[in-house]
């Protein structure tokens, strides 16, 4: 079992709310496709303003956004106006490029959620953009609750699609309980502690830690030892199998990639216009000197 301890980034800017980020970093890049998680919250709206990301650019990606608490309205390129609530998925896909907005909404006093990526394979990443809501039915275990919204759980599965096997499911574990769950031994699984002391078979986990499962498992056991019920999200695919670039907001596999939609984001072109936002665009920042270099994760 390996430990992903988060690190605090500013979302959208120095100004910005702060979230935790356990995913990329240098011990691990992927995670089946996941490439990307910020867990982020409880948030006092008041004091911190909430979440205001003005429009920018996607490439080579799918955006999974799943809140435990408020609201945020998402904008796109696509012409998507769609707000994203508790228990309900929002999945954007990228391909050759995509702009966005994500505003928290005017009632929202708290916010908490978690902010997921999936790189896309190299076949699939100037695929047509596109959006899909999906809100997930509460499934029922020995000791707590299953939200599937990617992939197959329990018994559940989500009708939405991805263009690699996934897992992507909020659990709860009430207190003293004990669940274990069947899981596809050639997945490796990332299991994301919002709530709760839980232990991971038998490796105790921090809230905001990532913990880590190789493949080889065909169930995962995790036991909360707190008063209170346990919140987490579980995450899964088999090895990606590729390696990325993963620059700013965009996913490619080559240095002259990342420069190219960095370009077309800074003349206007390819990603389309946000509409309704009643602002000005995130300016891309400037490239590092040396060039950047494809990262997998390690086997």
């Amino acid at each position: 079992m390996e430990i992903l301890g988060p690190r605090d980034v500013p979302l959208g800017g120095p100004r910005a709310m702060r979230v935790r980020r356990t995913l990329p970093q240098r011990a691990r890049t992927l995670i089946g496709a996941w490439c990307f998680a910020d867990h982020y919250g409880p948030d006092d709206v008041a004091a911190s303003g909430g979440m205001d990301v003005a429009p920018h650019p996607h490439i080579g990606l799918q955006t999974v956004s799943w809140l435990f608490n408020g609201e945020i309205e998402h904008r796109d390129s696509l012409g998507t106006h769609e707000f994203v609530r508790p228990g309900e998925l929002n999945l954007m896909t990228s391909g050759h490029g995509i702009s966005h907005s994500e505003v928290s909404t005017p009632a929202t006093t708290t916010l908490h959620g978690v902010q997921l990526w999936v790189a896309l394979p190299a076949r699939h990443r100037d695929t047509e953009r596109d959006f899909q809501h999906y809100v997930p039915t509460a499934v029922p275990l020995d000791g707590g609750e299953a939200r599937v919204f990617l992939g197959s759980l329990a018994g559940d599965t989500s009708p939405v699609h991805t263009f690699t096997p996934l897992l992507g499911a909020e659990l709860s574990v009430t207190p003293g309980a004990t669940v274990t769950l069947d899981i596809d031994p050639d997945f490796e699984h990332g299991v994301l502690i919002d709530t709760g002391d839980v232990a991971l078979d038998g490796t105790t986990l921090e809230p905001a830690d990532l913990g880590y499962a190789a493949p080889g498992r065909s169930t995962l056991t995790l036991t909360n030892r707190a008063r209170e019920t346990a919140r987490l999200v579980l995450l899964g695919g088999p090895p990606f199998g590729e390696e990325i670039i993963m620059w700013w907001n965009f996913i490619g596999r080559s240095y002259d990639e990342i420069v190219q939609a960095r370009e077309d984001w800074m003349k206007g072109t390819r990603f389309g216009e946000v509409q309704g936002y009643g602002g000005a665009s995130l300016p891309a920042p400037e490239l590092p000197n040396a060039p950047l270099k494809p990262r997998g994760s390690k086997r």
